[in-house]
């Protein structure tokens, strides 16, 4: 069973994709990282025909190079810099990069290796292939596809309704269902709704004139453990650091969990509360979160009701409505809502994740306020990153 091409466009990832890529360019071109697959799902084979597959589609990914009118458009976002839009019109995908493997028991492995700058932009790319190839090559796909559509259909209807109050964004790109599918849904969310903001993928929010949403992940407080002169303990401060000195304060929405809550505040101090327009929340009880900031914002004689509460952690509409009537009064709220949009079916959606691991050489690791969500193929090196993280907290509190 061959496919059509999945992705058709290098603009077909999230917008945090190239404002992380940005600062790489600007200021750490000299990184080099690693990246692994990970499939969280129990019970999931994939099929020496579905790693050729998928081959196949990365074949054809390394193919692609950004178009004229493409670069133009990522010229048009306000903090996207000439230079770098120049960078990416002599990028390509390099398919050496990317390693594909598959176990006698049907499990998949893809390992990412090569400069940052470039490694870093296989991620999405990549989760949409995986997801699409098994989705399509192990069900009946209109049969998906059909429970799709009635379900999007309900939750339209109750957006429009009043069962739904509040505003989000789509973050579907990396577990769609399909390329077209997240297609339908983003089109159907912005113009049949006044709720949707707008969208991670920045090839659709281009193609429905739509706002680009996002600013970084995980793996950019990440790769400052590889940098040999940063304290490990330190890491989100120089992040920081770097992002409000490329994007003044025009891009700033801070994720405070890579290494903790906790640490996070100890960095973000008066300068960066002031510097960041909010934070966004990925892990552990989002309410224990919110009440932490508000205390926080609050200890800096700051009005919580100017600053941003983005929340992004595995939501469907009735936890965004939930955490939305509970903070709504108090502070901004908003939400980025992903596999609830793009791949609610009959059939229950792959969790896989693509994680950086390794940056020039040393192990990196995203702690997270969740300890199931940690991830590193270095445990000696998860455990001393742990007791950096708590040696600072319990010295400086």
């Amino acid at each position: 069973m061959k496919l059509q091409p999945i992705v058709v466009s290098l603009l077909d990832t999230d917008l945090y994709k190239f404002n992380m890529d940005q600062v790489i360019f600007h200021k750490h071109t000299d990184l080099c990282g690693q990246y692994y697959f990970k499939c969280r799902s129990s019970n999931v084979v994939f099929t020496e025909e579905m790693a050729e597959e998928i081959n196949a589609q990365i074949d054809h990914l390394c193919t692609l190079r950004f178009t004229k009118d493409e670069l133009n458009y990522l010229r048009s976002i306000r903090f996207i810099k000439n230079d770098y839009v120049e960078f990416l019109r002599l990028w390509r995908p390099v398919r050496d990069y990317v390693t594909v493997s598959r176990s006698d028991k049907g499990e998949l492995s893809i390992v990412v290796d090569g400069p940052l700058f470039s490694a870093m932009q296989f991620e999405i790319f990549l989760l949409e292939i995986v997801n699409e190839v098994y989705f399509r090559m192990s069900y009946d796909y209109e049969t998906l596809r059909k429970s799709a559509e009635e379900k999007l259909d309900q939750k339209i209807k109750a957006l429009n309704d009043g069962t739904y109050t509040f505003k989000f964004a789509e973050f579907g790109c990396r577990r769609r269902l399909s390329r077209e599918w997240e297609d339908v849904v983003v089109r159907r969310l912005a113009f049949e709704t006044d709720k949707c903001v707008g969208t991670s993928n920045v090839y659709l929010a281009k193609k429905y004139d739509l706002t680009p949403i996002g600013t970084y992940a995980h793996e950019y407080v990440q790769m400052y453990q590889g940098i040999d002169e940063i304290p490990l303990a330190y890491t989100n401060y120089y992040a920081m650091r770097d992002w409000y000195d490329e994007y003044q304060g025009d891009n700033g929405t801070a994720l405070t969990d890579t290494i903790t809550t906790d640490l996070f505040l100890m960095d973000f101090n008066r300068a960066m509360v002031n510097n960041y327009s909010g934070v966004r929340h990925d892990s552990a009880d989002p309410y224990e979160w919110g009440e932490k900031m508000i205390k926080h914002y609050e200890s800096y004689g700051v009005d919580p009701k100017t600053k941003l509460l983005l929340f992004s952690d595995s939501l469907d509409f009735d936890r965004a409505q939930a955490l939305y009537d509970y903070f709504k009064d108090r502070t901004k709220v908003s939400f980025g809502i992903g596999t609830f949009c793009s791949n609610d079916t009959c059939e229950k959606a792959l969790n896989i994740v693509i994680k950086l691991q390794y940056v020039n050489g040393r192990p990196v690791a995203k702690l997270s306020d969740a300890p199931g969500k940690a991830m590193c193929r270095d445990e000696a090196y998860l455990d001393y990153l742990r007791r950096s993280v708590e040696f600072r907290i319990h010295r400086e509190k």
